[in-house]
């Protein structure tokens, strides 16, 4: 398996403050535990044959001060896509990011006055279902290493996220292990843009929570 320069900003971004959910992924682990990262020109920057050399037998694709282009939709494992209405443009996150999903039930606990030998633990009298917490865990990408603002941060790439970011409503979300789980709609609770190491680097970490249609009326 190579090692990509995608592959390498990610391992660039290992002092950033959401790190923790990396680490607790073990299939990434894994993966990063199997290379030793070679000096390549971008980390720093240093235009010699011998790296230059290194560079192009990593990734022969390789190009001086060019990251790695936006993954496609259908070479992304789990791709994820945010849209503001059921059938409108979807916006493909350019890099596949990192999805936690969590959740629980609500249950209504009574404890048993001189409930004897015999009757354990509470009686549980009803429950409910918790909404899904969905943390979303990546980085956008500028297209040069280094540059100027203008040419390397990734500007356009959070301007488009951070529309649906601010939102004040439900927005549909598109990906694989979500609709699994009947997750359709969302909205955003929690975002934040750690410091990444880079010049063409922005970490994303956002908490999105599932949104269902219910009916409030009931006939009788």
């Amino acid at each position: 398996m190579s090692l990509t320069n995608q592959d390498i900003l990610f391992a660039s971004l290992m002092g950033v403050r959401n790190i923790g959910l990396y680490q607790r992924s073990q299939m990434v682990q894994n993966e990063l535990s199997k290379h030793v990262l070679p000096n390549i020109p971008f980390l720093p920057l240093q235009q010699n044959d011998n790296s230059v050399t290194a560079a192009k037998t990593i990734n022969p694709s390789f190009k001086i001060n060019e990251s790695d282009a936006p993954t496609p939709e259908a070479q992304q494992f789990f791709p994820l896509s945010f849209s503001f209405t059921k059938d409108g443009q979807k916006w493909l996150f350019p890099y596949e990011p990192m999805i936690n999903i969590s959740s629980g039930n609500n249950i209504v606990k009574r404890n048993v006055a001189k409930q004897g030998n015999k009757l354990i633990g509470t009686v549980k009298e009803r429950w409910s279902r918790k909404d899904f917490d969905i943390q979303v865990t990546g980085v956008l990408i500028g297209s040069l290493l280094k540059g100027s603002v203008e040419d390397c941060y990734p500007k356009q790439q959070l301007q488009e996220l951070f529309e649906f970011l601010i939102y004040e409503k439900e927005f549909y979300v598109y990906s694989p292990p979500l609709e699994a789980l009947g997750i359709t709609k969302v909205v955003v609770e929690d975002y934040s843009f750690p410091f990444s190491k880079g010049e063409n680097v922005q970490a994303y970490d956002i908490k999105l929570v599932s949104d269902f249609s219910y009916n409030l009326l009931v006939k009788e």
